[in-house]
């Protein structure tokens, strides 16, 4: 194997994140050029019939150019996702025996969630665009 080959799969600094079936993978290398860039690995481990396992991967190239970008989505989509669904891991409620409380509608409550959605509806609908393909 050439040297700029084994340089290309070097990893030059590394994170890890395990977060329950699934590793998380940040490595940091270089393009033939030297050059660094960032690969994200996901491994997640899924468990056959017979009781043996495998891992599936998916893996992201990330490189400097794209950096701050990227990074800045990242920053406003996770916290978008935490104003409007908070830091609990909903995920751990759903045990086996997690029992959801249920809310008695009133008339008065039922009918205002039927407005509510109605008028969403209605919203939805008036922001469609019809496209006609033909055009195109």
């Amino acid at each position: 194997m050439h040297n700029n080959e084994m340089m290309e799969k070097e990893e030059i600094y590394s994170k890890v994140l395990r977060a329950g079936r699934r590793t998380y993978f940040f490595d940091v290398r270089a393009t033939k050029a030297g050059d660094y860039y960032l690969t994200i690995t996901e491994s997640k481990k899924f468990t056959n019939d017979d009781g043996s396992f495998h891992y599936k991967k998916h893996k992201i190239y990330l490189y400097k150019e794209d950096f701050s970008e990227f990074n800045s989505i990242l920053q406003e989509m996770t916290d978008y996702v935490i104003a409007e669904k908070g830091d609990e891991v909903i995920s751990d409620r759903h045990q086996k025996d997690f029992k959801k409380e249920y809310n008695t509608p009133t008339p008065s409550t039922e009918a205002t969630a039927t407005v509510e959605e109605t008028t969403s509806t209605q919203t939805a609908e008036s922001r469609f665009t019809d496209i006609d393909f033909d055009d195109i």
